[in-house]
């Protein structure tokens, strides 16, 4: 590592610039580094031999005496011009310059003579060519236009614009164009101002909109935009993509010109100028590109390296600009070539030197250039190198184990081999670029390596290094070899039943089948030893239908893939057909025709039940407003009754219990052929049975005779408390009160009574 100062580089470079005929010109260029260093010129590519006309100074600056645009001989000093400096450790070119005449064409476009009322708008243009770009003045009766007056703007191009006419603006107008090569003026026209100012309206009215404009960053735009209307249009200004113009660097010229000084490559857009008329939405639009362009320049410069004989040197160039500046490579100031061992990746902006030796070393130089500019950078490789390093090793073999397995051998070198740490084995699928290698470091003493994990039928290329404390030995002698054959792996496999007697076999294609020439497809009932097949089918096919099977017995479908090393494993599935065709049975097949006839009559079938549900909703209300009437009216008779003489119970018991308007004797005679009261049906219409508590609380009869029966107090019982107790039929129809065996008293009543 000699450090920065022993880097060959260029101090100053030479620039772009514009020369003048006849004019001496002088091209500078300016190098440091480890001295001697020798300086040479090149125009367009070719070197320059110094003469009266042009000549190297002392400074290894470049000077042309008379610069002609043309020659007597037809040549030209204009041209494409670079310096090249060199040392011992390499050769520089430095970027390139372009110069060009200083010119300047006859006007294209003159003033036109106008005619515009009273506080309308004049607009002057002229157009001429030049380099450098001409400046245009206007004068007005021979003298300078006054650009203090706010009515008057100036805008680069070579127009004149006067806003709110006056007949004081009236005269004779021309514009002079000036460069370093000349000095020209127009044709004059004349302004007449007529009338008054009129009061008519106008709608707004855009009379030159924006033009397209291609610049380059720090300069400044200017987008015209002038429109007239009555009442005067409101000019604003905008961006079609929506993004703000913002307000650094811009300013209105005069009504509404939008200049942008000190360009970046955000300024690039579609920019709108719209005509607006005070207190509406009424506008007229004009629109016009900006493309703003920066010269190349890095983001990361390429920086120079030492590296071991062996070893990969890398190096990164990234450059920027717009539009995106194009990457060239020079070694030693010659395009860089690329090899097996040489790269460019990533657009060009990687350098990849694989396995260097010393004819790699050199100065590698980045050239970025695009239509605005180009710049360049450099580099230097330097290879290291140790006397009595290791010779390369010896007898380098490789065997092929298997499909994914190679075993490499090799010997010792024949010289220095005492100061051998360990070994380097390379390996690379030989169809492969060198940046795809790898390795795998071995003990000083093995020699040999099983390498594993390889690819089946694949080709594979091997050298072997030995490497000290100071550095490594050169490569040994590359073998290759390929890995053995590998049949597929197993397809993976689905089985889908179409009918009663088809099935459809399919398989997914995979990267795992490794390279087969196809498939070999099998089945059989599972009851039977021989298989029907193989249906050889192509590598691309992934799906076959197997027909005319028997819907009565369970099939084996068996598949494998095949290639020139033989068949690979199969993969097996079962399948029955037969709740195919029990659900054809249950589910016979759909008269289309029916079903269709009677998706005709649902609407008016659904419209039908509509109806209905909403009579039976009226009829259900009218019935629940009826019934609750009915109920009050119940109650209240419930409560007349309670409230008038009640009849003894003697007399009650006599007459039996009066339930749903019918006696007891009644229903005893209905039952008198052996039908009985269901107690079932009783107790799941009454399922509450009373209570001890309400038993004790009953209305029981009086024990002594002499009780009176018409002092029976009547209560009111709860549901709850609400119980019915069946009464045994009389064994005799001689018994006019009913009475139960266990009650012998026939003037009693009964137990309990609810």
């Amino acid at each position: 590592d000699f450090g920065r100062s022993s880097e060959l580089a260029f101090v100053v470079e030479p620039s772009d610039d514009i020369a003048v005929q006849e004019q001496p010109l002088i091209l500078y260029c300016q190098v440091e580094g480890i001295q001697p260093i020798t300086i040479t010129w090149r125009k367009n590519g070719v070197m320059i031999v110094d003469s009266e006309n042009a000549f190297m100074l002392a400074n290894g600056s470049l000077y042309v005496s008379r610069f002609q645009r043309v020659r007597g001989d037809g040549s030209s000093d204009e041209g494409e011009y670079d310096c090249m400096a060199q040392n011992h450790y390499g050769l520089l070119v430095s970027r390139k310059a372009k110069i060009q005449a200083a010119t300047m064409s006859d006007f294209h476009i003159h003033p036109q003579n106008a005619v515009v009322e009273e506080g309308g708008v004049a607009r002057f243009q002229c157009q001429i060519h030049g380099l450098p770009e001409p400046v245009i003045l206007w004068h007005k009766n021979s003298m300078p236009v006054n650009t203090d007056n706010e009515r008057y703007t100036l805008l680069p191009k070579g127009v004149l614009q006067i806003t709110g006419l006056k007949a004081e603006d009236s005269g004779i107008f021309h514009c002079v164009a000036t460069n370093i090569a000349n000095v020209k003026f127009s044709r004059e026209a004349r302004l007449t101002v007529s009338g008054s100012h009129s009061t008519v309206y106008k709608d707004p009215m855009i009379l030159v909109g924006p033009e397209n404009l291609t610049l380059t960053v720090h300069q400044t735009a200017v987008l015209e935009c002038i429109a007239t209307g009555n009442p005067r249009p409101i000019v604003s200004w905008s961006r079609l993509d929506g993004r703000p113009i913002g307000v650094e660097g811009i300013q209105v010229l005069g009504t509404g010109n939008l200049m942008i000084s000190d360009l970046t490559v955000q300024h690039s857009g579609i920019y709108v100028c719209a005509a607006n008329k005070p207190g509406t939405r009424v506008r007229r639009t004009a629109q016009g590109s900006l493309v703003v362009q920066a010269p190349a320049e890095f983001v990361q410069h390429p920086q120079s390296i030492s590296r071991p004989v062996g070893t990969t040197a890398i190096f990164t160039c990234v450059a920027q600009g717009e539009p995106p500046p194009q990457i060239t490579w020079l070694r030693n100031g010659q395009i860089l070539e690329t090899s097996d061992h040489i790269k460019l990746k990533n657009n060009n902006s990687t350098l990849s030197i694989y396995g260097i030796n010393q004819a790699d070393e050199a100065i590698y130089q980045c050239l970025a250039e695009n239509s605005a500019g180009s710049t360049q950078a450099s580099a230097r490789l330097t290879v290291l190198w140790a006397d009595g390093l290791p010779s390369p090793p010896q007898g380098v073999r490789a065997e092929t184990v298997s499909a994914t397995t190679i075993q490499v051998s090799w010997e010792k070198p024949l010289q220095n081999t005492k100061e051998i740490i360990g070994y380097v084995l390379h390996i690379r699928k030989a169809a492969d670029p060198v940046e795809m290698e790898y390795q795998e470091a071995v003990s000083k003493s093995t020699f040999q390596q099983l390498v594993t994990d390889l690819e089946p039928s694949t080709s594979y290329s091997f050298y072997i290094k030995a490497y000290t404390s100071r550095g490594a030995s050169k490569a040994s002698e590359v073998t290759v070899v390929s890995t053995l054959g590998e049949v597929p792996a197993m397809p993976s496999l689905f089985i889908k039943v179409i009918n009663s007697t088809t099935v459809q076999a399919t398989w997914e294609p995979s990267i795992k089948l490794g390279q087969h020439e196809g498939f070999k497809l099998y089945y059989r009932k599972v009851h039977l030893s021989q298989y029907t097949g193989p249906v050889l089918l192509a590598s691309n096919v992934t799906a076959y239908n197997i027909t005319h099977l028997d819907a009565s017995v369970v099939y084996e479908v068996k598949l494998l893939a095949y290639n020139q090393h033989g068949d690979g494993n199969s993969t097996v599935r079962f399948v029955s057909l037969r709740e195919t065709v029990e659900r054809t049975v249950l589910n016979p097949p759909c008269d289309c025709m029916k079903d269709e006839q009677n998706n005709k009559t649902s609407t008016t079938g659904i419209i039908i039940g509509i109806h209905i549900g909403v009579t039976c909703i009226i009829f259900c209300i009218l019935f629940l407003m009826f019934g609750y009437r009915g109920r009050l009216l119940m109650c209240k008779n419930v409560q007349e009754q309670l409230s008038t003489p009640q009849i003894p119970r003697s007399q009650r018991s006599a007459t039996g219990l009066i339930l749903n308007g019918a006696t007891r004797r009644d229903r005893d005679d209905r039952d008198l052929n052996g039908k009985q009261l269901d107690m079932n049906e009783l107790e799941r219409l009454f399922p509450a049975s009373p209570s001890q508590e309400q038993q004790e609380k009953g209305v029981t009869s009086d024990q002594s005779p002499s009780a009176p029966h018409n002092e029976t107090q009547i209560s009111t019982l709860p549901l709850d408390e609400f119980s019915i107790i069946e009464e045994q039929p009389d064994p005799l129809p001689k018994n006019p009160h009913g009475s139960s065996p266990a009650a012998p008293a026939p003037d009693h009543g009964p137990a309990n009574e609810g």
